[in-house]
């Protein structure tokens, strides 16, 4: 899966609040989320760019005309009444871990805007530059966490695996905000993450001598200059980055997926995608507070059920099934918040290229894990998936469910350095009917 986006676009690979509410005590969000005992929330978002066919997985149509439903035929899955794709076994067997948002939708059908939509919350405005590096207008979910929540010791707390979508930066929050992008496949015989080794040429004892020493002379330029340089400050966020990461013997256990059994490798699968959402659990384990997975390629304009059933549906099967069961038996599914989405999803009726091309008024986004029930179907598509057929919910309503069990008030705001606010939801709703 080599080729590019069609746009030409390169592709890298609650037993108190119980009692109030029958006496008809009204209930709040935040109430019901602080009447939990605090814990502290990661969040693994799962992008699958290009767009995930959902009306061929997780929406299935059977009773649709030919040119709408598809090749595939539904499962029966652990939780009764709920079918997935055949291809899906295995995720199939963990559905009651995760709740599905069939009525989710939204106005974009084209990539940079769509993905900055589903990486943000928020839809950009006029000059959006898809092509640009990075192109987000508004902080990425990952670096509002990083921001508000900060590191836990040595990890950073924004990665990006394997490597960073353009959408995935910290905007106007600057580099401390930024993402820790691995560059490289962590399934890939060479891999290796760039950053937590030294050069060859210094030993390792050196490196804290040389930090000294520049922060020595940073004290030297700050005392004698009247105005700080703002790249300079940047580029010393980078290079203290850098220190701590190859300093520190937590931040290189986090990223050695050779620690793994091989058997539970094996099990995530073997490829990007695999080995990319057993990193994240990794990670999350030693105290990241977002991982951002990035996989292509989902663009099916062409091939859409050779491609599913043969390449993209097996991966995808074996990753997310996995990933949910171990969570699980690790005892981090209530405190690891699991989101998988494309951009948008593909047009219901099948192109003459046996294709589905983008589709964004209706498709199907998976949730689990972190304070959210699973086993759920919020809402609905029509019987064609054309169009959600109850309550659309929006890129805003899963923002503020995001913020909100990752333990950020919504409604909070952040400034930009000339001093403006700017809200980190627009106007979203918690999608409280989940949690």
């Amino acid at each position: 899966m080599t080729r590019a986006f069609c746009d030409g676009m390169s592709r890298r690979d609650t037993l108190k609040l119980g009692v109030a509410s029958i006496f008809g005590v009204p209930v709040t969000v935040p109430q019901l989320l602080a009447a939990k005992p605090a814990r502290e929330v990661s969040l693994i978002y799962i992008f699958l760019h290009g767009g995930l066919s959902t009306i061929d997985t997780f929406d299935l149509k059977p009773e649709a005309p030919k040119e709408f439903r598809g090749e595939f035929q539904g499962i029966p899955t652990t939780v009764p009444g709920i079918r997935v794709c055949e291809h899906l076994p295995r995720v199939a067997q963990q559905i009651h871990h995760f709740s599905q948002i069939r009525s989710f939708s939204h106005h974009d059908s084209n990539h940079g805007a769509a993905d900055h939509y589903m990486l943000t919350g928020y839809f950009p405005q006029a000059g959006f530059n898809p092509s640009a590096n990075p192109n987000n207008q508004r902080p990425s979910f990952g670096s509002v966490i990083a921001h508000k929540k900060g590191p836990k010791g040595a990890v950073p707390p924004y990665v990006c695996v394997p490597r960073a979508h353009n959408s995935c930066g910290s905007a106007f929050l600057g580099a401390e905000a930024a993402p820790f992008s691995i560059e490289a496949d962590p399934n890939a015989p060479t891999f290796s993450v760039r950053d937590l080794t030294p050069p060859p040429i210094i030993r390792a004892s050196r490196l804290a001598d040389r930090q000294r020493l520049l922060a020595d002379l940073d004290r030297f330029r700050e005392s004698t200059e009247i105005a700080a340089n703002r790249t300079a400050e940047t580029i010393g966020v980078f290079q203290q980055k850098a220190f701590d990461l190859m300093t520190s013997a937590k931040a290189k256990t986090a990223f050695d997926l050779s620690a793994e059994p091989d058997s539970l490798r094996d099990d995530y699968g073997r490829h990007s995608l695999g080995q990319s959402c057993l990193m994240a659990r990794r990670l999350v384990e030693a105290g990241v507070r977002c991982v951002t997975v990035d996989h292509s390629n989902w663009d099916t304009h062409d091939n859409n059920f050779r491609v599913l059933k043969e390449i993209l549906l097996p991966q995808l099967d074996a990753a997310v099934s996995t990933l949910f069961r171990d969570l699980s038996d690790r005892g981090m599914l209530d405190t690891t918040l699991v989101v998988i989405t494309g951009e948008f999803g593909r047009t219901p009726r099948i192109n003459k290229n046996a294709g589905r091309d983008h589709w964004g008024p209706s498709f199907t986004v998976l949730i689990g894990g972190g304070g959210i029930q699973g086993g759920r179907v919020l809402g609905a598509s029509d019987a064609r998936a054309e169009r959600p057929a109850t309550e659309p919910r929006k890129p805003e309503d899963l923002a503020a469910t995001i913020y909100t069990l990752v333990g950020i008030d919504p409604h909070e705001e952040v400034q930009t350095p000339d001093g403006r606010p700017v809200a980190l939801v627009d106007g979203g709703k918690v999608l409280k009917e989940l949690l």
